[in-house]
């Protein structure tokens, strides 16, 4: 089971971090970026990066993440690029999640489910079928229609999805901490249901195939999910450019050390801009002084 496969991971690589691959031209080296002018040389440029970052960090971190925005920027020629660094960390053994949050329903969302969660390729002839995710983020704001046929190609293809439930952008208390008739917030409610939405999915440490984002910039509010959702396994943004800190995020784990993973994106991705050298030394450097903070507050993983 896929979240399973996460969290032993975790635990083997004492490492609960995920390098988020937002990867925008403009992050890029001039080694790397000079002389890319159309949007076919760009993407090519931001998928070399991509290779030699998965390639410095694949020994130690045990998942990416990668964000669609940056790549469709660059048209077609991007999305490939994402398609490609997609299969390229699974090639290297990393847990992939595809951040695209999508949202619909019937049909609609059933085609979304079917490109990131669907088989990996044909019985006959090895073709590729959708992308190379083991996760997708959704947005559930649709309700339970909108995310059955994600929690259907979850259960059909051994995939997992990670519903916006507490998110860590500043105004997300505008709606999200907005009271219901029956006492709880937007993020409880949604929580809620996303616990619900993974029932019967626990796999051997408890956690469902159906996981929250759960921002690190809101140590309160983790506090009171973590609490409430015991099958729901945290993706965790916010940590370094946005202000998130190993002692903010620690309310997402529980006990063991487990139920969470936390995303650093421009922090790994442009480390060098801030100690030197080369790109992929720095990006290491910066993923294994994540590690250390986090696990300074966490302790030691265990099952």
């Amino acid at each position: 089971m896929i979240v399973d496969a996460l969290t032993e991971k975790i635990i083997a690589m004492q490492n609960p971090t995920c390098v988020g691959l937002d990867t925008a031209f403009g992050y890029l080296p001039p080694e790397l970026s000079e002389g890319a002018v159309t949007q076919e040389e760009k993407a090519a440029a931001v998928y070399t990066f991509n290779r030699a970052i998965i390639d410095a960090i694949a020994d130690m971190v045990p998942a990416v993440k990668v964000q669609i925005a940056y790549y469709e920027a660059l048209g077609p020629a991007g999305l490939a690029a994402f398609s490609d660094t997609c299969r390229y960390a699974k090639r290297r053994g990393l847990i992939v999640i595809a951040d695209a949050k999508r949202n619909d329903i019937g049909s609609t969302a059933a085609q979304y489910a079917a490109a990131f969660l669907g088989p990996q390729t044909e019985n006959t002839g090895g073709r590729s079928l959708a992308f190379a995710a083991d996760f997708l983020t959704v947005n559930g704001y649709l309700g339970t229609d909108g995310i059955a046929p994600f929690t259907e190609a979850c259960a059909e293809n051994d995939k997992g999805i990670f519903v916006l439930v507490k998110t860590s952008n500043p105004s997300s208390g505008e709606l999200q901490n907005l009271k219901l008739a029956d006492g709880r917030t937007v993020y409880e409610c949604m929580g809620d249901m996303a616990e619900a939405w993974g029932s019967g999915s626990a796999g051997a440490y408890g956690y469902s195939r159906v996981g929250a984002v759960v921002g690190a910039t809101y140590p309160a509010e983790a506090k009171i999910l973590r609490a409430r959702l015991a099958h729901t396994f945290f993706l965790v943004p916010g940590y370094g450019a946005q202000g998130g800190s190993a002692e903010m995020l620690k309310n997402c784990f529980d006990g063991r050390g487990l139920g969470a993973i936390v995303n650093n994106s421009r922090g790994i991705l442009l480390a060098y801009r801030k100690r030197g050298g080369r790109f992929d030394a720095a990006a290491r450097e910066a993923a294994s002084d994540m590690k250390k903070d986090l696990l300074s507050v966490l302790g030691a993983i265990h099952a």
